[in-house]
């Protein structure tokens, strides 16, 4: 699959590692290209501009700050590719989210309304993106989205990370999707644990 993912921060680089192990072809962008390109020669991917890497991905990751992701959006609105809405839109002081009774994905999906966007990869934290296991068993990868094609995709890059993926339902979904994310954020900050837990839902779910 060629991935394209736009940022070098955490996410990105924990994502651009996991993907390129997993034998995709990976392509990256950032703010600053001289991260991109570090990036790129230390995982085994290309650097290229936002819109050079999204035009050639099956698969476009927004891998940036919450508040600059409509702007990127704005940038690949028309390149056709699948984009996930990796972000979590934290106030300035981690305190909270910053949208109430609607969800950031839904707001990029309103203001860019040809992408097919879909909100996955948000609730594993950076750290766990390339160790998707616990116990000898695959932590969840979530996504939710209303376009079902795209889901699909989405659905076999999170399987290829090693991550069970669990369809969450349509866009709406999203806001419980960053609640999850940031009650994760949370616990491990009040509690100084080692930011390496993650989501799995136990019982019978087949």
């Amino acid at each position: 699959m060629r991935v394209a993912i736009i940022g070098a921060g955490n996410v990105g680089s924990g994502l651009a590692g996991a993907a390129v192990a997993a034998g995709h072809q990976v392509t990256i962008s950032a703010a600053h290209e001289e991260n991109a390109v570090r990036l790129a020669e230390r995982v085994g991917g290309t650097a290229a501009s936002t819109a050079d890497a999204a035009k050639a991905a099956d698969v476009v990751v927004l891998a940036v700050p919450a508040g600059v992701a409509a702007d990127v959006l704005a940038e690949i609105e028309d390149t056709g590719a699948v984009v996930v809405d990796a972000t979590n839109p934290l106030n300035e002081s981690f305190s909270d989210l910053t949208t109430a009774g609607t969800s950031h994905a839904e707001h990029l999906a309103a203001a860019a309304p040809r992408v097919k966007l879909v909100k996955a990869v948000n609730t594993v934290l950076a750290s766990r993106l390339g160790n998707a296991t616990e116990d000898g068993s695959p932590l969840d990868g979530y996504y939710a989205g209303d376009d079902e094609a795209a889901k699909q995709v989405v659905a076999e890059l999170l399987s290829s990370l090693g991550f069970r993926p669990v369809d969450a339902g349509g866009l709406r979904m999203a806001r419980s999707l960053e609640e999850l994310a940031f009650l994760n954020i949370t616990l491990n900050a009040r509690h100084g644990w080692s930011w390496q837990s993650g989501w799995r839902l136990a019982g019978p779910t087949a």
